[in-house]
């Protein structure tokens, strides 16, 4: 009995948080109230604050899971038995895909976090650099490899692959004449062409 209401629980909070990351992303952090979320779900006002602490809690909820996400999908291209190129490719790929898959929390996630509270924010941008890091290593891997370039810049490389996959949420549209997967490839082969050796 006790798990079967943890389980609408944690089924009703991340109802919620699903529906903030979309009003967040539709309206921006600032521009959603709880009330909003509330006439979303179809809820009395009181009954959101029976499942969340604050507005902050969820924008922290939709930004930490969005991180996580591209740290999960990255860890895995950096820890592939691959060239640098094809775990390179692999990343970026994977990111694309996540921010697309997750539009909504994607959004959310590149534009809003900033207005978390300072502690929140330096947890979210140590997690930011960690996934940072990751490109990093990969394209260093390249260089020491001779894979890539010896004269290329590692942190504007990592920047710019990073920008690539970051403003596809801006552009996309479902439907389209590409998938994520598709674009992912594109951009990968204009990016590692520049870099190879």
């Amino acid at each position: 009995m006790a798990q079967a209401v943890a389980l609408r629980e944690s089924s009703r909070k991340a109802e919620i948080v699903a529906a903030a990351a979309r009003l967040f992303s539709e309206r921006g952090y600032h521009g959603t109230s709880i009330q909003h979320l509330a006439d979303a779900l179809g809820l009395q006002k009181g009954s959101i604050y029976a499942h969340i602490g604050s507005k902050e809690d969820l924008l922290f909820a939709v930004v930490n899971e969005g991180a996580d996400r591209f740290i999960d999908r990255g860890r895995r291209a950096v820890e592939m038995e691959a060239f640098a190129a094809v775990r390179l490719r692999r990343l970026l790929v994977s990111h694309i895909e996540t921010a697309i898959e997750h539009l909504d929390a994607a959004t959310v996630f590149l534009n809003e976090w900033r207005y978390l509270s300072d502690d929140r924010r330096e947890r979210i941008q140590m997690k930011r650099d960690l996934y940072e890091n990751m490109v990093r290593r990969i394209i260093d891997d390249g260089i020491n490899a001779g894979e890539f370039r010896n004269d290329a810049n590692v942190r504007f490389a990592a920047r710019l692959v990073l920008s690539a996959g970051n403003w596809t949420y801006a552009w996309f549209k479902p439907g389209g004449e590409l998938g994520p997967t598709e674009i992912g490839e594109k951009f990968a082969d204009l990016l590692i062409r520049g870099l190879e050796a």
